[in-house]
């Protein structure tokens, strides 16, 4: 709670018309269970999709007026995607940063979902060698990664119209300071409403997609793997767990393909040629 409280101030400082004013949290005086609240101003609000260019006009300027306090990517507390805390130490590195978070959330699944031989090959080599290529690239070649404030977890459940005055509010934020590209990772996610192509497009007319861009959309596969494994670590046999799997293949295929030796060691998982062609249709 103490992350939530944190997160939604961060925001509210940074565009306090997008966000309901934040004014304390704390625990109950109970003994058991252990009970938490959060306060902040109470907006009277639809749960239905937002406009898309009210949404996303408000979302590129949160991303683009955003200054990291310490220059790097990160929080200065854990926040929380669910009800997981996430890896959010500070780094200069957004490669170095988005490996350690991407592990973490790993992880987690491993913990909820157990063991998987052919997912553990597939995420050692996305940790180890596509992620160095993929996003190492947004950082050679004279190229740098401004650190944006995100939500972190921006769903349409997470986001509602006051019906008033027709403004849009964000709320429920894991809020830390990223790529801005990967608040909208969560929007390929087939499970969700805003995955419709006009929020994708609204946003990238409002903020120009980084360089190189004819690797955006890969960016965009793998900063979605992470927030499909966080999903997977909440509901366990989720179909979203093959989903990431299969999209770290497709990945690997392009960025770290498998040597020969590699195929003739049985390094290959099971499955994975399969999983590659299944990855195109995500």
């Amino acid at each position: 709670m103490e992350g939530e409280f944190n997160a939604m101030c961060e925001l509210y400082r940074t565009t306090p018309s997008f966000v309901p004013k934040p004014h304390t949290w704390g625990k109950f005086d109970l003994a058991s269970p252990q009970t938490y609240f959060f306060l902040c101003d109470f907006v009277d609000m639809s749960n239905n999709v937002p406009d898309p260019i009210a949404f996303c006009s408000q979302l590129a300027e949160l991303h683009r007026i955003s200054e990291s306090p310490t220059g790097k990517f990160g929080f200065h507390i854990a926040t929380c995607h669910g009800r997981f805390p996430q890896v959010v130490d500070w780094d200069s590195s957004w490669t170095s940063f988005f490996t350690k978070l991407l592990k973490g959330a790993l992880r987690l699944d491993n913990d909820t979902n157990g063991q998987w031989e052919a997912l553990d090959k597939v995420s050692s080599r996305v940790l180890t060698r596509v992620l160095p290529r993929l996003l190492g690239a947004l950082e050679s070649d004279g190229r740098s990664v401004k650190p944006s404030l995100i939500h972190g977890d921006l769903w349409e459940g997470n986001i509602g119209t006051e019906y008033d005055t027709g403004n849009v509010f964000i709320f429920d934020s894991g809020a830390y300071y990223a790529h801005n590209e990967m608040e909208i990772g969560m929007w390929r996610c087939e499970r969700h409403k805003i995955r419709s192509k006009v929020y994708k497009r609204e946003y990238l007319r409002r903020f120009t997609v980084s360089e190189p861009a004819d690797e955006w959309d890969d960016r965009n596969r793998i900063y979605c793997v992470k927030m499909n494994m966080i999903h997977s670590a909440h509901y366990p046999d989720s179909i979203v767990r093959q989903t990431a799997f299969e999209d770290m293949c497709f990945l690997i295929e392009k960025y770290a393909p498998w040597a020969t030796t590699e195929v003739d060691d049985g390094e290959v998982p099971k499955g994975y040629a399969k999983a590659v062609e299944d990855a195109k249709a995500h």
